[in-house]
């Protein structure tokens, strides 16, 4: 896989027909194996022949062929996201069947075509690979602290105040961490360290 991937950036869909079978790929961005699994269940045509589909978050990736040959239909939508660079990718192609055998080959194509075919339309965003930081500071330096680290990117995920200051939990793009870090440094004259938490 490419260096720089991407995810879509709303759901899309491509409809085909192939020897009277229609084949119509759903496809949505999916940052967990959760919100891939909830997908598969509201795209899948209960009344369809197949509803094949794979997805990859990361490392992680599963693919079905949901009673077509083994290797003919989840591989290849698995194929056609690696291919177009994708990641945190759901896909669903849904067949149905039209009367006229496609052979191992033309399934294959047909599932993987269909696949390649909508990611290729799909508007697309770049995945940015983002970093935790901890980081505990006084009272007084708190509104300086966020304030200097907006243009970082920096977003607040948690916050908790105790009896000598906050500790806050930040995420932010990880080409912006180090910096992140010595600011954070500078900002409190050295009594605060921010802690990388991945």
């Amino acid at each position: 896989m490419s260096e720089a991937l991407s995810t879509l950036a709303q759901p899309c869909r491509h409809l085909e027909e192939i020897k009277k079978s229609r084949f119509l790929a759903l496809a949505a961005p999916a940052a967990s194996t959760a919100q891939a699994q909830s997908f598969l269940r509201e795209a899948s045509a209960p009344a369809a022949t197949h509803n094949c589909w794979a997805w990859r978050i990361g490392q992680d990736y599963r693919f079905n062929d949901d009673g077509e040959p083994g290797g003919t239909a989840g591989r290849p939508i698995l194929q056609a996201i690696e291919g177009q660079g994708m990641d945190r990718v759901v896909v669903v192609v849904t067949r149905w069947y039209g009367g006229i055998k496609l052979g191992a080959g033309g399934l294959v194509r047909a599932y993987g075509g269909t696949a390649a075919e909508c990611l290729r339309r799909a508007e697309r965003v770049p995945i940015v690979a983002m970093a935790r930081l901890a980081v505990h500071c006084d009272f007084a330096g708190l509104a300086l602290l966020k304030a200097r680290l907006k243009d970082l990117q920096a977003e607040v995920e948690s916050e908790a105040f105790g009896a000598d200051g906050v500790e806050l939990r930040l995420r932010l793009p990880d080409r912006h961490a180090v910096e992140a870090q010595l600011r954070i440094s500078d900002l409190s004259r050295g009594r605060s360290a921010a802690k990388r938490l991945d």
